[in-house]
């Protein structure tokens, strides 16, 4: 381990930058000046034990990030794995009730839509058959309505036999009953009876989004042939999304509906996610014995697809406790420390505690440095990338913990350490 400390603070030095360049024929009185650095450097880390300092350009190199202490509920917590689901009734399959030739796509895979919106359009001749017939009826509906008014001023007159009135009744409820089975049949392949007339005939329709959503496939290609009831695209809401968890039937009376969820994806766990319980299965899966618990993702959706992998945290309880990524924890010796911005951290080489005051010369005369002070802490519970921790010495409230850089901060304290112990 000392070695790969060392080869980490060997690789950080060498990003030191300096304020001023010097011709190579002073190169022997430089090094004579960084060996009195290096000493005054040692006088300072003994009179600074638990601080280490860097440079402006080995925290850009090392890309250290700091964050405060969150408060995260991590205490009597549940792990549960399962995946992403949306609701079947927040998905939908756009399908044509009579089959025909594609002949233009509006939408791809990913494509946000509103219900109702053209996806596919497509071209039969069946179409217009039906509208021609539904023509048809109309007109033959107008000539057995005279009819049959003539009847009924023949009855009336007794120069006509009831029979040919009643046939005429009969035309007319055959006709009315057939006018409005074709009419049906246009509104469900999206044309409108009402302002049909012989001038504007349709030969193709659309087929439309039965549901607002994103599309997240499209099945057909340009010129194939669709046949009825054949799904032509699938349309998802993403709004109701939820999730599906599978729990042993050992931990089924620590659940109860409202405990809240903390979720990570398995393919991405630097992002939590919140959900809700609303519903737990009464039945068991057939082949892992595990109850599924159902819960309502809360707040943003964003990245977040039917059928992901997730890694959940059940909390069990209200308690919260403070914690860090787990990242921002390194253990030496046994001992868990994290490190904490020093209040005075910038400053200038010149002036650090306990060093002398350079020449102008100096080529580390103006490097800003910042001080980052070690800290014991008692580790607790870890999940979903977060550490619950207890420092050992007082802290300020808005301290900026080393989130991101903690091991790179130890590396070169321990290598120092190293060093001057020889």
């Amino acid at each position: 381990m000392k070695t790969i400390y060392a080869y980490l603070i060997l690789f950080v030095m060498t990003l030191t930058t300096a304020c001023h360049s010097h011709d190579e024929k002073t190169g022997t009185q430089e090094a004579g000046h960084d060996h009195g650095a290096e000493e005054a450097g040692q006088g300072h880390e003994e009179e600074n034990p638990g601080f280490v300092e860097l440079t402006t350009a080995q925290i850009q190199s090392i890309e250290l990030e700091t964050g405060p202490i969150e408060q995260k509920q991590l205490t009597a917590s549940l792990k549960a794995n399962g995946f992403l689901k949306v609701p079947n009734q927040n998905r939908a399959n756009a399908s044509a009730v009579l089959g025909g030739t594609v002949t233009a796509i509006h939408v791809q895979s990913g494509s946000v839509v509103r219900k109702g919106q053209p996806l596919v359009t497509i071209s039969n001749p069946a179409f217009i058959n039906l509208q021609e017939e539904w023509l048809t009826v109309t007109e033959s509906m107008n000539l057995a309505s005279i009819e049959l008014n003539r009847q009924k001023e023949l009855q009336q007159g007794n120069a006509n036999a009831l029979k040919n009135l009643q046939q005429a009744e009969a035309e007319l409820r055959k006709l009315q009953t057939r006018k409005v089975s074709l009419s049906r049949q246009l509104e469900l392949i999206g044309i409108s009876a009402a302002q049909l007339t012989n001038e504007n005939m349709r030969s193709s329709i659309d087929i439309i989004s039965p549901i607002s959503g994103s599309v997240s496939d499209v099945m057909v290609n340009m010129g194939s042939y669709v046949d009825p009831n054949m799904t032509i695209a699938e349309v998802v809401d993403h709004s109701q999304l939820h999730l599906d968890l599978f729990v042993f039937e050992k931990d089924l009376d620590k659940l109860k509906t409202g405990q809240t969820i903390h979720f990570t994806l398995t393919n991405n766990p630097g992002k939590e996610y919140d959900a809700k319980i609303f519903g737990i299965s009464n039945t068991f899966e057939p082949e892992t014995r595990a109850v599924a618990v159902h819960a309502a993702v809360e707040g943003n959706k964003t990245g977040l697809i039917d059928g992901m992998s997730i890694t959940a945290l059940i909390s069990l309880d209200k308690a919260t406790v403070d914690a860090i990524p787990s990242e921002a924890i390194v253990n030496y010796q046994g001992q868990d420390f994290i490190f904490i911005e020093s209040q005075n951290a910038a400053m200038t080489a010149h002036e650090t505690p306990g060093k002398p005051q350079p020449s102008s010369a100096d080529p580390h005369a103006c490097e800003t440095l910042t001080l980052f002070k070690k800290i014991p802490v008692r580790k607790g519970t870890s999940e979903v990338g977060y550490s619950e921790i207890t420092p050992l010495e007082l802290i300020p409230d808005n301290a900026k913990i080393v989130i991101k850089g903690a091991f790179f901060l130890m590396a070169k304290m321990t290598n120092q350490g190293e060093g001057h112990e020889h």
